[in-house]
């Protein structure tokens, strides 16, 4: 499409994981127009495999999105590959070239973007040997030296849950403060030991992590660190439709999956940080099927019904 163009659609899904593809699989399959708007640099790409997904266990990331872009062009489902810059109060997407895309629902689906502590080498190490949930890659670093970095109040619950994948699992305290006596006896209940100091370092030999240096120079060895990052939503599509939101930044909805703006919905870590990807597609189907409800009883009223 030109600057000049504009095409209209039953609905325009604004991001292509998991989630967005899975609402456009549903909808391809009601027979509605359907567009999916991506970026292509899905929150996941730096993992080496996706888990828990039954039937893909240890598929890439890529080839996960792969087959399902390939499940959802067989229903007709338009797949665009562009940033969306804004959106109107038509419901219209205005992508970085110009063109709109309008459609008469919008599905939200733009996921979280990670915001990574403040680590030498961090960025190097997302997804590899740093890492975030215990679920999606506890069982590739299983007894290993594992460590927990504390970021914030859920990192002791983090550690305890490490626990269960590895005997050897150390809570670095960083820079949130001492456990009390109470955390302390949960956490030797478990066998996790604690090592204070902020972490400033990750030292990686070879292709592998090895240990983290704190502040004070002394290092720790360890083999793969977990840590809870923050999580940034799109901020200039959120604010430019002025949908609600938690205090996490996550858009609000309803039990069905709306926002409070008519006719746009949100789907997957849009509005819930902590849905896996085969929660995030579930959340999908259930929120496509909502969607495409709302579309017939829109239909019948305009036939006059």
């Amino acid at each position: 499409m030109t600057s000049a163009q504009k095409q209209d659609y039953d609905v325009v899904i604004i991001g292509g994981g998991v989630a967005g593809l899975s609402a456009a699989l549903v909808l391809g399959r009601a027979r509605r127009r359907v567009a999916v708007v991506d970026s292509g640099t899905p929150r996941n790409q730096l993992a080496s495999h996706a888990h828990g997904f039954l039937t893909r266990d240890g598929t890439t990331p890529a080839e996960l999105l792969r087959l399902a872009r390939e499940e959802v062009r067989g229903y007709g489902v338009d797949l665009i590959k562009a940033t969306v810059v804004d959106i109107t109060e038509a419901r219209s997407a205005v992508l970085d070239d110009g063109s709109q895309v309008g459609g008469r629902h919008l599905i939200l689906a733009t996921g979280l973007r990670d915001v990574l502590p403040e680590l030498a080498g961090a960025g190097e190490r997302w997804g590899k040997d740093l890492l975030q949930c215990p679920y999606c890659h506890g069982w590739e670093v299983r007894d290993r030296k594992l460590g927990v970095l504390a970021t914030g109040d859920t990192s002791l619950e983090q550690a305890l849950l490490v626990r269960q994948w590895s005997p050897h699992v150390t809570l670095f305290t960083h820079i949130s403060g001492e456990p009390d006596d109470a955390q302390r006896r949960r956490l030797a209940a478990r066998d996790v030991a604690i090592v204070p100091g902020e972490v400033k370092k990750l030292v990686v030999e070879g292709d592998a992590l090895a240990a983290l240096e704190l502040a004070d120079g002394q290092r720790v060895d360890c083999q793969a660190l977990f840590v809870e990052p923050e999580a940034a939503v799109d901020a200039a599509i959120v604010s430019s439709l002025g949908c609600g939101r938690a205090e996490d930044g996550c858009i609000t909805t309803d039990r069905i999956g709306k926002t409070d703006i008519e006719g746009v919905w949100a789907v997957g870590n849009a509005n819930d940080p902590s849905a896996q990807l085969i929660a995030a597609a579930g959340d999908a189907y259930r929120v496509a099927v909502s969607v495409n409800a709302e579309l017939v009883r829109e239909d019948v009223a305009a036939a006059g019904g």
